[in-house]
């Protein structure tokens, strides 16, 4: 590093304008140099002024990296995690399709996640539990939460979770998302105005994905708006039911080193399906997911 750069933390990203933290907790726009570097929140960088501005010149190396995906590309999101937090609820009914997706990310890039089944003072609680079993069975830690009609214990429930860790929170909408970083993050909205603000970017920004530091900084949660589509492109599909904990157990039992679980006779995974060992709900969404990773990418 040289005298004139400084460290500094990636607390929100729009495109190529980053706001980076320094280590005096003061924020400073700064742009990437050169089309090649790519900064996500998360991202330890070093920058150097630049006028009223910044440029990164550096990304510092990443623990870990995650990726979201659209119809047609795959774009990096999120950096430097210790823990997933996937909030659902039984109002609206998590998918189970996403709840995977987001479980194998995280897997393949060596993090912790927790399910948070919110709303649990609601009816369809019990439907969403039904759901949860085998989760809550494979070892996923679910932990009940009720974040407007219980707040205080909710957030009682969650702080061992949190503390001392970043801790990046999603959500289908209407999950609790947005309950929880307002309850957790005293002054949250003014944050969103004051980065909003800075971007220059105003409303376009609650796409953005965000680094809030929970109270006296024991901790940080990351906000990524929406519940991310994760892009699972560099996850190689004959990896895919090792990062599956229900399905891994049963791997080195077929009867052919190369089987794909999918056709081949004398499956050990297929067979663990049939004796209900492995859930019809799980069962399908392998299938699925083998398929994707196999056909070729368009992005």
């Amino acid at each position: 590093m040289t005298a004139a750069q400084q460290t500094g933390l990636v607390v929100a990203a729009h495109g190529r304008h980053l706001i980076v933290e320094s280590a005096d907790g003061s924020h400073r726009l700064c742009h990437l140099r050169g089309k090649k570097t790519e900064a996500v929140v998360g991202d330890r960088v070093r920058w150097a002024i630049s006028g009223d501005e910044g440029v990164v010149e550096a990304l510092e190396p990443r623990r870990n990296l995650l990726w979201r995906q659209d119809e047609w590309r795959s774009k990096a999101f999120a950096a430097n995690l210790d823990r997933i937090l996937v909030l659902v609820a039984g109002e609206p009914m998590f998918s189970e399709s996403q709840l995977t997706r987001a479980l194998v990310a995280a897997a393949h890039a060596g993090i912790d996640t927790v399910i948070g089944l919110n709303k649990t003072d609601l009816p369809a609680a019990d439907t969403a539990r039904e759901r949860l079993a085998p989760y809550r069975a494979m070892g996923v830690p679910v932990v009940e939460l009720a974040l407007k009609a219980r707040p205080a214990e909710s957030l009682a429930a969650l702080q061992p979770l949190l503390a001392s860790r970043t801790t990046l929170v999603l959500g289908p909408s209407g999950a609790g998302k947005s309950t929880l970083i307002n309850r957790a993050v005293p002054g949250a909205d003014a944050q969103v105005g004051e980065i909003s603000q800075a971007l220059g970017t105003g409303r376009h920004t609650t796409t953005s994905t965000r680094w809030y530091w929970l109270t006296g900084r024991n901790g940080a949660l990351i906000d990524s708006p929406g519940f991310q589509a994760f892009g699972l492109h560099h996850v190689p599909a004959t990896d895919l039911a090792s990062l599956m904990p229900d399905l891994a157990p049963h791997l080195g039992g077929c009867r052919f080193y190369n089987c794909t679980h999918r056709h081949e006779p004398g499956c050990a995974l297929r067979a663990a399906a049939e004796r209900g060992v492995i859930a019809p709900s799980r069962w399908r969404l392998y299938g699925e997911l083998f398929d994707e990773l196999s056909a070729p990418q368009r992005y």
